[in-house]
């Protein structure tokens, strides 16, 4: 399958994918820079599972996107902060707690929730194991509890 091709066939579902890691504000760039970078890889052509080839490049442009974003964050509020001044503990409400999650975590919650998928199926769109699906998703459930108990 050509890239244009698998770009109009799977962008929709990346896209809403993409919505659930990063916020729908931010998803189809994560989609775009995603399939740009998969598509001039070499090894396009070779790969057999190129929808989940594009699943995992999504999630992991998701997580370095959120990473250059807490990064940016931290320099931000550090320069803000008054020596001597501590930030604030607020107590985080349901959206904050899932902001919280990994990437993974946040995918596989995404999929299993949103999508109604079932761990095999999500293990097959990441490219992961069923078994590593289901632990994430675990993770995520008592990170959730914590959270939200405290």
């Amino acid at each position: 399958m050509t890239p244009q091709e698998a770009f109009e066939k799977h962008v929709g579902e990346l896209t809403r994918f993409a919505s659930g890691l990063v916020g729908p504000w931010e998803a189809e760039d994560v989609v775009a820079e995603a399939c740009l970078k998969a598509f001039a890889s070499p090894k396009w052509n070779a790969i057999t599972h190129q929808r989940a080839y594009l699943y995992r490049s999504v999630m992991n442009h998701a997580r370095m996107r959120r990473r250059a974003s807490l990064r940016r964050r931290t320099r931000e509020a550090r320069a803000a902060r008054p020596e001597g001044e501590f930030p604030i503990e607020l107590d985080p409400d349901v959206l904050d707690a899932v902001k919280r999650l990994s990437v993974r975590q946040r995918a596989v919650t995404f999929l299993t929730y949103w999508e109604d998928l079932r761990p095999v199926d999500i293990a097959a769109r990441l490219g992961i194991s069923a078994g590593s699906v289901r632990r994430h998703l675990h993770r995520a459930h008592v990170r959730l509890r914590e959270v939200i108990d405290d």
